[in-house]
């Protein structure tokens, strides 16, 4: 019936898409000069868009590979980096019962943040949205990154890139990232501890791995003060909203009832 309304099945999925699909192409085209700037040439730029599809990795594997970073470093990192999609992709598991292994394989290699979210709001909203619906925005965006990531490498080709302007590039992206999670005062606390332990591991160990290090130690501390805090005082300033004048503390989506 879905079809048969609003066309078909890729007509219904692009118009979902194409304005994230839209926003991808300037980040792209930008993620793809700074891995030519990075040593990566065109087939490389295209496959690492592919198999790794996230912007934030693919900057720092960027930025790390300029800095002469470890393999082991990067690795661990980008693991660290992307451990979320084991949540996310936990948060859709209720929608995609049923899939064969061969599909689950597919939808979990192409999710990222971007396209979950289209893809979580649609489940939540619209009882006719398929799983194939779902993989077929996933794919979009993948295929419309990837574009602009090869267009973007084919541009590094031809203009001289300042490498310095990877870190910068990847310095702003991160400083985006936090302040958009900056939703407590105990977050800002614990991103600058974790400011602070990464500045003290890297003078300690002399090398990035100091970075992965500091994560694992500020996200451990923040989530046992987290829970020691919302059990034993509840109404601690440290879970209240910055931007909420009520300076109400923070409630989790899941504790509020649909």
């Amino acid at each position: 019936m879905k079809q048969l309304e609003n066309g078909p099945q890729w007509r219904v999925t692009l118009k979902e898409a194409w304005p994230l699909c839209l926003s991808y192409t300037p980040i792209g085209l930008a993620c793809g000069i700074l891995l030519h700037a990075a040593g990566f040439n065109t087939i490389l730029t295209g496959l690492v868009s592919i198999f790794v599809f996230s912007g934030g990795a693919q900057f720092l594997i960027a930025q790390m590979l300029t800095t002469t970073a470890p393999i082991l470093t990067i690795i661990l990192m980008l693991f660290f980096l992307e451990l979320r999609y084991a949540l996310l992709g936990s948060s859709l598991a209720s929608y995609l019962k049923g899939q064969n292994h061969r599909f689950l394989f597919l939808f979990a290699v192409s999710m990222n943040d971007e396209n979950y979210a289209i893809n979580y709001l649609k489940f939540v909203t619209d009882r006719n949205w398929t799983p194939k619906d779902a993989l077929q925005v996933e794919h979009w965006s993948l295929l419309v990154w990837t574009v602009s990531n090869i267009i973007g490498s084919l541009i590094g080709s031809a203009v001289q890139i300042n490498l310095t302007v990877v870190n910068f590039a990847l310095t702003a992206l991160f400083l985006y990232m936090i302040v958009m999670q900056i939703k407590t005062r105990l977050i800002l606390l614990i991103s600058v501890v974790a400011g602070v332990l990464a500045a003290f591991f890297m003078l300690l160990t002399k090398s990035t791995l100091g970075l992965v290090i500091s994560t694992l130690v500020a996200s451990f501390l923040g989530f046992m003060i987290e829970g020691y805090v919302s059990k034993r005082w509840p109404n601690s300033h440290l879970l209240y909203k910055i931007h909420d004048p009520s300076g109400q503390p923070e409630v989790d989506k899941e504790d509020i009832e649909i």
